[in-house]
């Protein structure tokens, strides 16, 4: 590798130790120290024209989000990668399992390339194939299988996306997470919902109508998952023991802590919280729901809000007329997401400038199948 491109990345690393250290907890991401980077992300940019598009999440570092061509959350950024048909390179800046989505929906002639591949997911990572098989095969031990409508989260691997679409399931992101439920509950008797338990609980709770005692908690890491088989015969919705690092670190003493702090504040909370947090809170909405609460509520008006640091402080800056704070300080930013940072995405766009493809994301043509039918099946929901 040239020394300058491991600079870059020596540079990213140092920067990823900072943040584990918790120096970026203060709600400031130090600047690239390489002034010339912005630079060299602008020439590459420029240089690869309309062969790459890049995919911006909405909880990517300021440096790295400037350059993305489409921003959004996973689900709109599911429908940017599908939709495109002729460009050579999408160079995903978000994480490991978006960009598996991206290989899925895109044909065999197009590129994924993810600038990190250290950039991955906590909640994906618990619930891995070998568990969620065991699981279905103890609930085709007891006969139940067969009216079980599997939904994963999209924050979940390729392997569990095929494992819910060969089992006739679909995939959900926080935007549509309700009515994805509500079509699996037309087509079968219960749901097992993978793998973010607070996002099926809520949806379950706040959207479908049904209470907390109708939803039970699988844990993978227990015989029949801790459950009896008259709890598992009576739920209606089996949640998966996952959740998110950032998002379930939220707390109701933070709630109460701020409304106390700042009179007149309205909570605003994503729906990967925990059930207390998001029933203590004024507004409960998904990443894109969230922007669209700010953005319409009126000047003057109170927020403080529960999700990546990154896109909080992005609606702060964005709205200089409203209050816009963090709702607990103690949180940070999400450090996977985060490390796609200035150096990694320069070296990406560098490198296939100079006709070296890298970081390539390739999902095996098996498991690629199954999973196309399941994010087919949530793209066609209205």
């Amino acid at each position: 590798m040239p020394v300058a491109l491991m600079d870059l990345l020596l540079l990213g690393r140092e920067r990823d130790l900072t943040s584990e250290r918790g120096v970026s907890c203060t709600g400031e991401l130090p600047a690239a120290s390489d002034p010339s980077l912005v630079e060299r992300a602008q020439a590459a940019r420029s240089a690869l024209g309309s062969r790459a598009l890049v995919l911006g999440h909405h909880y990517q570092r300021d440096e790295v989000f400037a350059f993305a061509d489409i921003t959004g959350d996973s689900f709109k950024l599911a429908l940017a990668a599908a939709a495109q048909t002729t460009v050579e390179y999408i160079i995903f800046c978000g994480v490991h399992f978006m960009a598996e989505s991206a290989d899925i929906l895109t044909s065999p002639s197009q590129k994924v390339i993810l600038p990190d591949l250290a950039a991955g997911c906590s909640m994906a990572d618990m619930a891995t194939a070998k568990q969620v098989d065991e699981c279905w095969q103890a609930l085709e031990s007891l006969g139940v299988a067969s009216t079980t409508i599997p939904v994963t989260y999209m924050n979940s691997s390729a392997a569990i996306k095929s494992f819910t679409g060969k089992h006739g399931g679909t995939v959900c992101t926080s935007s549509n997470a309700a009515r994805a439920m509500t079509w699996a509950l037309e087509q079968g008797e219960k749901i097992l919902f993978l793998p973010d338990q607070h996002l099926g609980r809520n949806t379950a709770v706040l959207n479908l109508g049904l209470s907390l005692e109708d939803c039970v908690l699988w844990n993978p890491w227990k015989p029949m998952g801790g459950l009896s088989e008259a709890e598992i015969r009576n739920a209606k919705v089996i949640l998966w023991r996952g959740h998110c690092s950032v998002h379930g670190r939220f707390t109701v003493e933070a709630v109460r802590e701020v409304r106390e702090r700042i009179p007149g504040v309205q909570i605003l909370v994503h729906p990967e919280c925990q059930n207390d947090v998001v029933r203590s809170a004024d507004v409960v909405g998904s990443t894109e729901a969230i922007i669209k609460t700010v953005e319409a509520s009126a000047p003057g008006s109170k927020w403080a809000i529960g999700t990546e640091l990154n896109l909080v402080s992005r609606l702060a800056q964005a709205h200089p007329d409203k209050s816009i704070v963090f709702l607990d300080k103690t949180v940070c930013y999400c450090s996977t997401m985060n490390r796609i940072d200035l150096p990694h995405l320069v070296w990406a766009m560098e490198s296939l400038v100079n006709g070296h493809e890298v970081n390539q994301i390739r999902v095996d043509a098996e498991i690629a199948k199954f999973s196309r039918i399941a994010l087919e099946r949530m793209l066609s929901l209205p």
